[in-house]
């Protein structure tokens, strides 16, 4: 079953992932890269994908095997 709240948050939480890729992006072309907001960002990917990993198995039913 499909919780339409969290399917929402999903894919909101995957548009900021995206953007933040591009973000990260955009600040690594730069000649001299700032690498303490490139980590802030990293660190920030990564929360998001735990989120994301999260809401993902609130989704996915138990199964017992």
């Amino acid at each position: 079953m499909h919780d339409p709240e969290i399917t929402t948050q999903l894919e909101h939480l995957r548009v900021e992932h995206r953007d933040l890729d591009d973000a990260i992006a955009a600040l690594v072309a730069h000649a001299r890269p700032n690498q303490l907001q490139i980590a802030r960002l990293k660190r920030r990917k990564l929360r998001l994908r735990d989120e994301i990993a999260a809401l993902e198995d609130q989704l996915i039913p138990d199964i017992i095997a």
